[in-house]
């Protein structure tokens, strides 16, 4: 059960601020992390790190963009290195399990391991739906030490024999309340209760709503509970990131969009959207007047998501437009600023976007375009904020003093692509009107039947 009594409440600060090398951890992990220019902790790092390494169960809450996902990587990779015999390569069992709610943090959370443990010999493999799971059995087959996995492809894998869950060693819930919010969390259940009940668990999460409460009471063994908050807690976690509402004429976000990217804000954007096709439309019209745009959202597959991602993140593009498939758990770093294109639906979804900006202490600015219908929706969103935005948005226009302060233009609007169209508002894929006048068929000219001579022949009585 949960040990309500062991809990470590901590402030974002710098005495919590220590160098990796004074946690305990291998000299090798150390050293890589020194290569990669990283050597001083972040606080959720500081406190969970030497808890892990000890073995223990830990309950934290952190908020996205924290550097939790060094801090449950580096113990599980210190266990490998301390236990080089516990491989789980025979019968395709792994020692560490990371359980994420999203194809994209999968993604991210793996490039992580695999940046630190392939030079170690650690072998981490990639689990998730959306792709061909062949792919991911032959990867299963050669070896592995680590699988981070979204929960629906693991237990399909489970059930088809691919992959045995007994010998895990350590398991991590990266983002739980996420799992809770798009219905993951009686399939996390599940595979809970496929691994030993003496294994180590660690649960992160930005919040702490009932339900992980009593998973960290039906399946962790009296865990430490650790809440590092900072001042920007009170905000929603967002006191480095300048805010801006704006409501704006849907007819001229597009403008406004586009003087953003001319400003010095416009380095590196993320701008959200509410649908599919708004996105990509979006997306397109920007590609066509110049600008380097990508977009990720729900109609793409999967390797084309992928694609798009890592252009953005190795700067190939200077804005991405998505949806929320984007908006939690993608940590790409520089992000100057985040526009919300729609109102979000709620103040969880507004901190998971905008969070996207201002992370790991940088200072951010995100800017939200508010339609006259969604005024109120705005002004509930807002009160849950219990921040200092308005709850009637201002009237702005891309000609606005305001625009042109927040936006101030630095350089020269680049050139039309005339390769790129811009796609209409209306879908791509919408059949031209059909005329309510039936069409005559047109009928083969025939020629004209030759008269025949039709022979009488008359038949009298008596013939």
């Amino acid at each position: 059960m949960v040990d309500d009594v062991d809990v470590i409440d901590t402030l974002d600060g710098e005495e919590f601020t220590l160098d990796f090398g004074s946690l305990g951890l291998d000299s090798r992990l150390t050293d890589i992390l020194k290569a990669q220019g990283i050597s001083n902790t972040f606080p959720i790092q500081a406190q969970c790190i030497p808890l892990a390494l000890a073995g223990r169960d830990i309950l934290a809450k952190a908020k996205t963009g924290s550097g939790k996902t060094l801090a449950f990587a580096l113990p599980a990779l210190n266990y490998m290195l301390l236990n080089p015999e516990n491989h789980g390569v025979e019968n395709h069992q792994p020692e560490i399990l990371v359980l994420c709610p999203t194809r994209e943090l999968c993604i991210q959370v793996s490039t992580v391991f695999s940046e630190l443990g392939t030079t170690l010999g650690i072998n981490t493999v990639t689990i998730y739906g959306g792709a061909a799971s062949a792919d991911q059995v032959k990867k299963i087959a050669e070896g592995f030490d680590v699988a981070v996995a979204t929960p629906g492809r693991l237990i399909d894998l489970v059930n088809q024999g691919e992959i045995n869950l007994k010998q895990v060693k350590m398991l991590i819930l990266d983002e739980a309340d996420e799992m809770l919010d798009i219905g993951f969390i009686d399939a996390v259940e599940t595979i809970l209760a496929m691994t030993q009940s003496t294994r180590q668990t660690m649960l992160f999460s930005a919040t702490m709503p009932g339900r992980i409460i009593a998973i960290g009471k039906k399946y962790m063994q009296s865990p430490t509970r650790v809440a590092v908050e900072d001042e920007a807690m009170s905000e929603g976690g967002t006191a480095n990131i300048s805010q801006h509402v704006w409501r704006a004429h849907q007819m001229d976000k597009t403008a406004i969009i586009e003087a953003a990217l001319l400003s010095e804000l416009g380095q590196k954007v993320i701008i959200f959207c509410r649908t599919k096709r708004n996105a990509q439309r979006i997306c397109d019209d920007l590609n066509a007047d110049g600008f380097k745009a990508l977009t990720i959202h729900g109609d793409m597959q999967q390797i084309a998501r992928e694609k798009s991602l890592a252009a953005f993140i190795g700067g190939k593009g200077q804005v991405l437009v998505a949806t929320d498939v984007a908006a939690r758990g993608i940590h790409v770093d520089g992000v100057t600023l985040v526009i919300n294109f729609d109102c979000p639906d709620d103040e969880r979804s507004y901190t998971h976007r905008i969070g996207r900006t201002g992370r790991a202490g940088e200072q951010g600015t995100a800017l939200t375009l508010v339609d006259w219908a969604d005024v109120m929706k705005w002004s509930g969103i807002n009160g849950q904020l219990n921040g200092d935005l308005p709850n009637d948005p201002p009237e702005i226009y891309s000609t606005s003093p305001q625009a042109k302060e927040l936006f101030p233009r630095v350089h020269e609007k680049p050139a039309k692509n005339p390769s790129a169209v811009k796609t209409p508002i209306a879908s791509k894929n919408t059949k031209p009107r059909e005329s309510s006048r039936p069409v005559a068929k047109k009928e083969k000219p025939t020629e004209p039947r030759e008269k025949r001579e039709r022979k009488r022949v008359r038949k009298y009585k008596g013939e």
